[in-house]
């Protein structure tokens, strides 16, 4: 057998996976951010902040816990080019784009949560990050986050 046709059969199917990964990974993220872009749509009216306390103006009559989390993980393609970066160095835009899409969801579902339960803010807006499981056998790189979103409904008024 042509030494080139054995390794075009050997590397191929690797490459063709690889490709393949690559393009289900970029029409699903593509999805996911036209759904959470639509969601945020519909929750822009409900305010949430980070201070701890909520404006005096705003006399608030009670309050809640709310929490929205998210895991989200990441295409083999993006793990592939990821591990190729770590070698050199420098920025990792497939781990920002997942950990944006995976914050976004996060605090949407922890709106989404307050306006359910009749609520008109969130104040103490929190956020906590953990890598779930690592992506190969040496315990190292990250298979996927899961991010977590909590804070305090609030209703406004007497």
């Amino acid at each position: 057998m042509d030494p080139l046709l054995q390794i075009a059969l050997q590397v191929g199917p690797f490459l063709f996976l690889l490709l393949f990964g690559f393009i289900i990974g970029t029409l699903v993220e593509r999805s996911h951010y036209s759904d959470i872009r639509k969601r945020e749509a519909k929750t822009r009216t409900l305010p949430v902040i980070s201070f701890r306390r909520a404006p005096p103006s705003w006399q608030v009559s009670s309050g809640t816990l709310v929490s929205g989390s998210t895991v989200v993980s990441i295409d083999y393609f993006k793990r592939f080019l990821a591990g190729l970066r770590a070698l050199v160095g420098g920025r990792i835009a497939s781990y920002e784009s997942l950990l944006d899409r995976a914050r976004r969801e996060a605090v949407l579902r922890m709106k989404e949560q307050a306006i359910a339960s009749g609520y008109d803010a969130v104040v103490n807006l929190r956020l906590e990050t953990s890598r779930l499981a690592s992506s190969n056998r040496k315990g190292q790189g990250t298979a996927g986050v899961e991010i977590l979103a909590f804070g305090t409904a609030v209703k406004r008024g007497a």
